[in-house]
Formats: structure tokens, C-alpha cells, sequence
């Protein structure tokens, strides 16, 4: 059976919608899948967002800034 999915939609992909987006999958363990983009997206994960989630044990270091055109056809 497939997750539940949602999206998170921000301007710049950057910072708090990819927090969201580690939070959310961490603590739905598995039964969601939750992905974040942006309208104007920033093209880099903000260091101190990584570092925030670090210390949640949530590793946001893979990440990148979405558009959320790439979602379009989802």
C-alpha cells in the first residue's frame, strides 16, 4: 500500500518548508511521503536548517531546492 503524500509549497525551498518536509517524514514514520518546493526556489538547502534538523537526528544534507513545477504532473 502506497503513503499518503503531501506538498509542502513555499517561495524559496530553502529553510522551513524543507524542515517541514524532514520533520513530517520522520514522525509519520513511513506513512506519508512528504516533499517540499518552492515558486522561486533558492537552489541550496540553508546550513542552518541542516544544522537545526541535525540535532533531531533528522539529516537534511542530501536536500535540494525544488521548483514546484516539478510536481506539476503528480
Amino acid at each position: 500500500m502506497n503513503p499518503a503524500r503531501v506538498l509542502i509549497l513555499c517561495t524559496g525551498n530553502s529553510c522551513r518548508s524543507q524542515m517541514a518536509e524532514g520533520l513530517w517524514n520522520a514522525l509519520s514514520q513511513g506513512k506519508w511521503r512528504c516533499l517540499s518546493a518552492g515558486s522561486k526556489p533558492a537552489g541550496y538547502v540553508h546550513p542552518q536548517a541542516i544544522q537545526v534538523m541535525n540535532e533531531r537526528d533528522i539529516d537534511l544534507s542530501a536536500n535540494i531546492s525544488k521548483h514546484l513545477d516539478e510536481f506539476a504532473a503528480d
